[in-house]
C-alpha cells in the first residue's frame, strides 16, 4: 500500500478525521445555546430540551474519541511529514488532552447533576405540594401563598450554580476547539 500525504489510503484517513472533527465538536460547540433555551422553557419542555442536547452530545463523544486515533494515523502514514515531536502536533495533543480531562471530569458530571436536579423539579410540580400533614387542597388559597412565600425548593438555587459552571466549562471546551483548529491550519513549527 501507497503511503504519504500524497497517498490516496492518507486522503482517506483525512477525511475520516475531518468528518469527526465536524460532527463529534460541531455536535456540541452550540450547547450553550441549547442550555438557555432549556432555561427558557421552565418544567417538562426544558427538560426535554436538555434530555435532546444530552444525546445529541452522547452521539458527539464517539466521534470526539476518534479525532486522535485518525490524527495519529495521519501522523504515522505521513512518512515524516509530520512529526510527534513537532511544536502544533505537540500542542494539539495537549490542547485535546486538557479538554478531554476538563469535559470527562468536570463538565459532563456537572451536567448529570443538572438534569438530575431538572428532573427533581419536574417531578415537583406534577403533584399537588405537599406540606406535613399531606396535600394542599386546591382551595385553600393561605396554605397555597404560604408555599408560594417560603421561596424556591433548593433544587433551583443548585440548578443556577451548576448552570454557570456548565456555562465556563462550555465557553473554555469551545475555545479549546478554536485553538485546535488554529493549531491544525497554521501547523506551527512544521
Amino acid at each position: 500500500m501507497v503511503m504519504g500525504v500524497d497517498s490516496g489510503a492518507y486522503d482517506t484517513v483525512l477525511v475520516l478525521h475531518v468528518m469527526c472533527v465536524i460532527i463529534g465538536f460541531g455536535g456540541v460547540f452550540l450547547n450553550g445555546i441549547y442550555g438557555a433555551e432549556s432555561k427558557r422553557h421552565a418544567g417538562r419542555e426544558g427538560l426535554a430540551v436538555f434530555e435532546a442536547t444530552e444525546r445529541v452530545g452522547k452521539i458527539a463523544e464517539g466521534f470526539i474519541l476518534a479525532v486522535p486515533v485518525f490524527g495519529i494515523a495521519l501522523i504515522l502514514m505521513s512518512h515524516s511529514q509530520w512529526r510527534f515531536s513537532q511544536t502544533w502536533v505537540i500542542a494539539a495533543l495537549a490542547v485535546y488532552g486538557a479538554a478531554l480531562t476538563l469535559s470527562f471530569g468536570v463538565h459532563l458530571p456537572n451536567l448529570r447533576r443538572m438534569g438530575g436536579l431538572m428532573k427533581e423539579l419536574v417531578a415537583m410540580t406534577e403533584g399537588p405540594p405537599v406540606v406535613a400533614g399531606g396535600s394542599v387542597p386546591a382551595d385553600d388559597p393561605a396554605a397555597t401563598r404560604a408555599i408560594a412565600a417560603s421561596g424556591p425548593p433548593p433544587q433551583v438555587q443548585q440548578l443556577e450554580r451548576c448552570g454557570r459552571r456548565a456555562g465556563v466549562c462550555g465557553a473554555a471546551l469551545n475555545l479549546a476547539i478554536v485553538a485546535a483548529v488554529i493549531l491544525m491550519v497554521w501547523k506551527p513549527g512544521a
